[in-house]
């Protein structure tokens, strides 16, 4: 026997432990958000600092701590998870609700909203009190030298470059509609909206679409072009929600409907200026927002952003992403190989499908298995994670197989074993360094892919980075992206461990 049959034992039982700590992740999960506000944001400033608005207005009346889902992404993605239940409530926009979610006029009132909503379960209310229209803007020197006012004059002059966020281009009250009304013949490249700002400071681009709250239209001396045609409706800022939360929750829904009216245009400015300007915490200003404190705080160093609060927690959430999906792969992979390994056809087939599946996009993987499971977090994360880690998993087992020797095969079949005992006994133990390689590259791009998983509100370091991407923060974007290198470090030092051993044995 050329792997300790202890060792096998141990193979199995920690692949029976990764099952465990998954349901009991899942279980643990239900449990805490078991009567908590679930709370979801966009990716971008505004909505992060108005879910935790919500959070900190909820959390004295709550019996509950409020769950924050921050960051899930663009429009259709926050508004499935609502409608999923996955979360109860989120700022959201008049002017979107209207075109973009109830592919209406812009001219529905609230009442003609709540009514196409009801049969969904779901209602707005609680105007906060602001208008956070769309708009394009650019280079106010350039305006001023190309006397451009309006939409109209940008429309004359097709030689200007527009970088528009994705989100925009794509929506139904975007950018197909706006170039149809004013006769735009521009082609835009799409971009991040909070990385188009530095585009346009550094003369990449001419021309980006903006919110009317943005802190940095000032900032960067931009001028905001007037919609002289009358394209964009209004953009009030609302409570799109779940009709069973005032029931459910009485309490907790009375104190976000004190919201109501209470925050104004300069005030939004304002605190969107300070996370974007000054670096400061998005719990930090809703505190001082709700309790009307000094807004004194300065911007956070590197050090402070990559040694936060929030390290321990990200930590354990990544670290358990990469190490459930990897496990699940391994459950399942390993089992398929085998099986396949003889069958050139079949096994042929079967890795295909799984190299099939890498070529998909994770963003576009995720948003799928949303729609298919009705659920965000943690949950189509592992499902993502898992399918791609297969493929070196498989690969790598049947490649490991097919090196054994054909002599050495049939020398313990000569000695009485049956098929199962020759696999057991020979196969395996010769095809395991091969085999763990592949678990290696398997963790690694775990470990890389997991990042992602924060776009729908799984944690993990992707947290920072997609918060950073948010706010155009490099130091925070390097504040997620050196721990998750870090742990991939650590992995290759482990694995580099267990393959010694294993080679240590077989001699």
């Amino acid at each position: 026997m050329l792997l300790p049959y202890s060792l096998q034992r141990a193979w199995r039982s920690a692949l029976l432990l990764m099952v465990v700590v998954a349901m009991t992740v899942f279980t643990s999960a239900a449990t805490a958000q078991d009567g908590a506000l679930r709370i979801g944001s966009k990716r971008f400033t505004e909505s992060y600092i108005l879910a935790e608005v919500l959070a900190q207005s909820a959390a004295p009346h709550a019996r509950a701590a409020p769950v924050v889902r921050q960051g899930l992404g663009n429009t259709a993605i926050v508004y499935e998870a609502l409608r999923s239940g996955a979360i109860d409530v989120y700022a959201e926009y008049t002017g979107t609700i209207a075109l973009e979610i109830l592919q209406g006029k812009a001219s529905m009132t609230r009442d003609e909203m709540n009514a196409r909503l009801a049969p969904l379960g779901l209602g707005v209310a609680v105007p906060l009190g602001f208008n956070d229209g769309y708009a394009l803007a650019m280079r106010a020197v350039d305006a001023d030298r190309l006397q451009i006012k309006t939409l109209a004059d940008l429309a004359r002059h097709p030689e200007l470059k527009l970088g528009l966020s994705n989100e925009f281009i794509g929506r139904a009250d975007g950018w197909a509609g706006l170039a149809a009304r004013y006769g735009f013949t521009q082609k835009p490249t799409g971009l991040d909206h909070g990385l188009a700002y530095d585009a346009i400071a550094a003369r990449q681009i001419d021309v980006i679409d903006i919110y009317t709250t943005d802190a940095k239209i000032d900032h960067l001396g931009l001028r905001v072009l007037q919609d002289d045609r009358g394209y964009f409706p209004r953009y009030d800022a609302v409570l799109l929600y779940r009709l069973d939360l005032p029931t459910r929750l009485p309490a907790v829904w009375a104190a976000l409907q004190k919201l109501e009216g209470r925050i104004d245009e300069r005030a939004m400015i304002a605190m969107n200026a300070r996370a974007e300007l000054q670096g400061a915490a998005f719990d930090t200003i809703a505190r001082d927002f709700l309790s009307g404190g000094p807004a004194a705080t300065g911007p956070r160093g590197f050090t402070a952003k990559l040694f936060g609060d929030d390290l321990g927690r990200l930590a354990r959430q990544h670290l358990l992403l990469v190490a459930i999906s990897v496990g699940l792969a391994i459950l399942l992979g390993v089992p398929l190989a085998i099986a396949v390994a003889a069958h050139t056809r079949t096994r042929a087939l079967v890795l295909g499908i799984a190299g099939l599946l890498q070529t998909v996009p994770s963003l576009a993987l995720l948003a799928v298995l949303i729609s298919w499971i009705g659920s965000i977090g943690t949950l189509p994360a592992l499902i993502a994670l898992t399918l791609y880690a297969l493929l070196p998993i498989m690969r790598n087992t049947v490649t490991g197989l097919a090196e054994v020797p054909t002599g050495v095969q049939q020398a313990g079949t000569a000695l009485g074993m049956t098929g199962a005992q020759n696999l057991r006994l020979v196969q395996l133990p010769l095809a395991m360094p091969t085999l763990v390689a592949g678990v290696r590259t398997a963790t690694t791009i775990a470990i890389g892919t997991a990042t992602i998983a924060a776009f729908i509100g799984a944690g993990g370091f992707g947290e920072r980075i997609v918060t950073g991407l948010a706010l155009n923060d490099r130091g925070l974007l390097l504040a997620g992206a050196l721990p998750a290198a870090a742990l991939a470090l650590l992995s290759e030092l482990v694995f580099e461990g267990i393959e010694a051993l294993i080679l240590r044995r077989r001699r």
